[in-house]
């Protein structure tokens, strides 16, 4: 029996024509076929071949923007060399950066709480009211959009 390694890649996805405190709507599967299509035109048949098998968008967050996208390990690179070069998802204009690449889920999602536990602090100050600022950590630090079920008990 073989083990297959993959690649987490953690990617924050700017879109300049949404406002920051807006949440993109962005679904998974959107997300994949454009990657999926930009690899196509960038590395061609093979590059596509390559990731297909392995290539899996695990968790997607509309208000702090952020994607992870699970990727074999050794094609990972055809994934990351080509999302600076993704500029549109569906009719959305985006721009796409790579914030973190680690070998399991679990690495990501620590990174990610880091991540978006500054993200909250910093839209802690604009917002007025207690329960504009629990909703607003309980949107950020929701992790249920994950394919898998995942236990961040564990990880703590």
């Amino acid at each position: 029996m073989v083990r297959f390694k993959n690649r987490y890649v953690t990617v924050e996805i700017s879109s300049p024509s949404v406002a920051d405190d807006v949440p993109l709507k962005l679904k998974s599967k959107m997300f994949y076929e454009t990657v999926l299509n930009k690899v196509q035109q960038l590395h061609g048949d093979y590059g596509v071949a390559a990731i297909r098998a392995g290539l899996l968008t695990r968790y997607c967050n509309e208000y702090t923007r952020i994607a992870i996208l699970r990727v074999r390990h050794g094609p990972h690179m055809f994934v990351t060399s080509t999302l600076p070069f993704i500029t549109k998802i569906g009719t959305l204009d985006v721009r796409l950066n790579t914030l973190h690449v680690s070998a399991t889920l679990k690495h990501s999602f620590k990174f990610i709480q880091e991540h978006q536990r500054a993200y909250l602090i910093n839209k802690w100050s604009k917002l007025k009211s207690d329960v504009e600022r629990k909703y607003m950590e309980q949107v950020v630090m929701d992790f249920t959009d994950v394919d898998v079920a995942i236990n961040l008990e564990k990880f703590a």
